[in-house]
């Protein structure tokens, strides 16, 4: 079922991970107050817990002991068919220009060796809210703004709320099963992995999780780790909810990646097909793209560009790296199908917006060569 007001829910999660929390300063060794709107404080001389109140102009507070937080005020109450209040947390890495002492974060997923955190929630009745694990990635090592990817972990979830997207299958994960979600906030791609029932403690590998992002094309190992954060997204009531311990470490030692070599096709005529299936409603549409590999020697990486008809902007892909600058489709493989033998087809698909009419693109080239269209 269509939900009109995802965009709305999507949004607020987003920001419920991205927004800038201010430094106070110092370590948090005794029990620390914030009740600022976006204060923070750092624990272990390692981490920081922010208060994060993005959703809301309630009050809300936070008590900070040297091992996590407990939300002491939360005021705020948003309707469940819109964005949560707040992302109260504790996180490592860098997150908007403020990052954990001594991090090693951002750092490219191809180098890390090992990537492992636990965390302890408490949790509490009558509320409405998520228990969520953030996972930030990004095609570059930002230390500011908007990553483009965003894996969460629901630990539990208390009332009608759902995450960005729908429904894509389950997968088995940390010696659990978790239901996958997947789908797109307009700024930014996110996979979420949902409990079915309440899980107060994990100890895992974060690695796992990004490898099975990976996997499902959405990140390559070219791409780079640039924070972990866990806390509560409240929508109504939320006192009593506390991190009461979390860790993380991020090892190096494994190899830099750099971009898969580009053969381009022989001169003298196209060596690529391409079949493009497209699905379009009232204000958007779904694309399907095949690339044929027609020519007699392997594609080793590919770059396949066209132009999208007026009205129409990619919002999220999938098993591509897909840019767009005005009408201009830029769309590169993931680390999976970046070989084409001959005769073999890449695939990947993507969703967009649609203002006005729908109609396919007319041309394709892959590589620099033009295709011809199945």
């Amino acid at each position: 079922m269509k939900r009109p007001l995802r965009a709305l829910v999507a949004t607020g999660l987003l920001l419920g991970g991205s927004i800038v929390a201010v430094a106070l300063g110092g370590n948090a060794s005794a029990d620390t107050q914030i009740c600022e709107q976006y204060g923070s404080t750092v624990i272990q001389g390692r981490y920081v817990v922010q208060n994060n109140r993005w959703g809301t102009t309630a009050q809300q507070c936070i008590n900070v002991t040297d091992t996590g937080f407990e939300i002491t005020t939360q005021n705020g109450s948003n309707p469940t068919n819109g964005a949560p209040t707040a992302y109260p947390s504790v996180f490592f890495g860098c997150h908007y220009t403020n990052c954990s002492p001594g991090t090693n974060l951002p750092i490219q997923v191809s180098q890390i060796s090992s990537a492992t955190s636990s965390i302890n929630y408490r949790y509490v009745s009558g509320a409405i809210y998520n228990a969520s694990y953030d996972i930030w990635l990004d095609p570059s090592p930002k230390r500011d703004g908007v990553n483009q990817m965003e894996i969460m972990i629901w630990l539990n979830r208390q009332g009608s709320i759902q995450p960005i997207g729908s429904v894509v299958g389950t997968t088995t994960l940390a010696g659990r099963t978790w239901e996958v979600w997947r789908g797109s906030n307009g700024s930014n791609n996110v996979i979420s992995y949902v409990a079915p029932s309440a899980i107060t403690s994990l100890n895992f590998s974060v690695l796992d999780f990004i490898n099975d992002v990976r996997n499902r094309g959405a990140i390559t190992n070219s791409w780079y780790l640039t924070s972990i954060q866990a806390g509560f997204e409240p929508w109504q009531g939320g006192a009593g909810l506390a991190v009461t311990s979390f860790s993380a470490t991020v090892n190096g030692g494994g190899n830099p990646t750099t971009p898969p070599p580009t053969t381009p096709p022989p001169s003298g005529g196209a060596s690529c097909a391409v079949k493009y299936t497209a699905n379009s409603w009232n204000n958007g549409f779904t694309a399907d793209v095949q690339v044929t590999n027609t020519g007699s020697s392997a594609i080793n990486g590919w770059t396949l560009n066209y132009s999208l008809p007026s009205g129409q902007t990619v919002t999220n892909a999938w098993n591509a790296t897909v840019s767009q600058s005005g009408s201009a489709v830029t769309a590169r493989n993931v680390g999976h199908n970046g070989s084409i033998a001959p005769g073999g087809t890449a695939s990947f698909g993507y969703q967009g917006t649609l203002n006005g009419s729908y109609s396919s693109p007319s041309s394709f080239s892959l590589n620099g060569a033009t295709c011809s269209r199945n």
